[in-house]
């Protein structure tokens, strides 16, 4: 839905403040996966390629989502550490424009995460070979039961091959559709230990 106000201005000297802002709207808004984003990666050659994957925290050092370390996202991240974030929430008219460096979560960090995960999706991790070429359905099913064998008892352990990563926000950019394709843009760019401001055309 198109706004019909005046253009509304997005002002804070903050830009994590400001998502958490809006990203709170978004989990009240929107009925399934607020938290998802689109990930843009580029392997060494430069070649991109993008897809869905889901937020899994934000905070001050950046915007950390988990994946198995094999699959196309992963070994791109590790050959090429850049990446761009999109989040976009019809319901709320808004997006919000992310880009900057990668690094690897910590093992702590991966472990408490992959321990807060339902059971079933723990022995998924382990039982998908995440982007190779899969024979057929029957094979992943029978990985699911070897691994689900395996872990009947106490807890699952983290795969080595299954970790999280952290995109450290260079540039942040707030979009706000309104009327008229006169939509509001405000972009923050790191500047030191703080962040500079500037308003774009649409």
């Amino acid at each position: 839905m198109i706004a019909t106000g005046a253009v509304m201005t997005v002002t804070s000297d903050d830009p994590i403040a400001l998502f958490k802002d809006w990203y709170q709207e978004a989990e009240a808004a929107e009925p399934v996966n607020p938290n998802a984003m689109t990930l843009a990666t580029a392997d060494a050659d430069g070649h991109p390629s993008a897809r869905m994957v889901l937020l899994k925290d934000v905070d001050a050092r950046g915007f950390v989502f988990y994946t198995n370390l094999g699959s196309q996202k992963g070994q791109e991240l590790q050959a090429n550490a850049w990446a761009a974030l999109c989040f976009y929430w019809k319901t709320l008219a808004k997006q919000v424009r992310v880009q900057g460096p990668v690094e690897p979560v910590s093992e702590a960090e991966a472990d408490e995460y992959f321990a807060s995960r339902a059971k079933l999706s723990q022995l998924g991790a382990w039982a998908s070979k995440q982007s190779q070429p899969l024979e057929g359905r029957m094979a992943l099913e029978n990985r699911v039961a070897k691994y689900t064998a395996k872990f009947n008892v106490g807890a699952v352990p983290r795969p080595e091959f299954w970790s999280g990563f952290r995109v450290a926000p260079e540039r942040i950019e707030f979009w706000k559709e309104e009327a008229f394709r006169l939509h509001d843009r405000t972009v923050y760019h790191r500047d030191g230990d703080g962040w500079s401001t500037e308003k774009l055309y649409p």
